[in-house]
């Protein structure tokens, strides 16, 4: 799972990052308005995380640019203020949750995962398609009832095609959602036919079909179809 974590405070920004991190998700950092702005520009996101009181603007006014934008990202309103206006509007405007500072991080933890179960699994911690089963809190996969073991960009990569599943996703999409600002820095992506290779080989040994089509010229997909 990917998220962009806003936040002025860098102390807490930090706090956030590292924390979560350990968690599994990968984590990318904006410290302003501006930085903010033009990360969701760019990169897709599962969830951001969304301060209200920013150095350079408002994330109320940030978060109507997500809204006008139609991004499906997740949103969760991070601020110091403990105020019903500032609640209401965020919530009224699109946000799926609000949490006041100071809070504990495992909270914050608990709060991403609801957003991400009713935004994308409904509300249950399971994911399965056919014979592919995945437990998003354990990080489990089963194909056909059996254990497979998978590195941690197999598994993020399976878990995107789901999420996405019967949507044509390009090279660079994936490698984003994969290595995040880092793939700013990789010449081509090779790397990515390794992986979904691993992964395609990883599934048929436990009887499982090949989802995986490729879509010349565009990207790949994953489907039944």
């Amino acid at each position: 799972m990917k998220l962009l974590i806003v936040e002025d405070e860098p102390e807490l920004l930090n706090s956030i990052s590292s924390y979560l991190t350990k968690e599994g998700y990968v984590c990318e950092l904006a410290s302003n308005f501006r930085k903010a702005s033009e990360k969701i520009a760019i990169y897709e996101y599962d969830i951001i995380l969304l301060d209200i009181t920013l150095p350079d603007g408002n994330g109320i006014e940030l978060l109507k640019i997500i809204k006008k934008s139609n991004i499906a990202s997740g949103i969760i309103i991070i601020s110091a203020k403990n105020s019903l206006d500032d609640k209401i509007s965020g919530l009224d405007l699109g946000a799926d949750d609000y949490i006041t500072k100071p809070f504990q991080l495992p909270e914050l933890n608990s709060r991403i995962k609801a957003v991400l179960r009713r935004n994308q699994f409904d509300r249950n911690n399971i994911i399965t398609f056919n014979e592919i089963e995945i437990n998003i809190h354990s990080k489990e996969v089963k194909i056909n009832n059996q254990p497979v073991s998978l590195t941690k960009k197999e598994y993020d990569m399976l878990l995107y095609f789901l999420v996405n599943k019967n949507r044509v996703l390009t090279k660079e999409s994936i490698a984003e959602h994969l290595w995040n600002d880092n793939i700013d820095l990789v010449d081509n992506f090779d790397f990515i036919y390794t992986h979904l290779n691993n992964l395609r080989k990883k599934i048929k040994e436990k009887g499982g079909n090949n989802y995986i089509k490729t879509i010349y010229g565009m990207g790949y997909k994953f489907t039944d179809k």
